[in-house]
């Protein structure tokens, strides 16, 4: 990765795509969590 960054436009370009995909995961992954916890917590009750 840190090769990459020497690549000037590209490199940054590559980064930013790949930090923007990862925050959306993370999101997708915290909605996941929180509808589980929901589901399991409703029934639960």
């Amino acid at each position: 990765m840190c090769a990459m960054m020497g690549g000037g436009t590209m490199g940054t370009a590559m980064m930013w795509s790949m930090g923007l995909v990862g925050l959306l995961l993370l999101a997708l992954l915290a909605l996941a969590i929180a509808a589980l916890a929901k589901y399991v917590f409703g029934r639960r009750g």
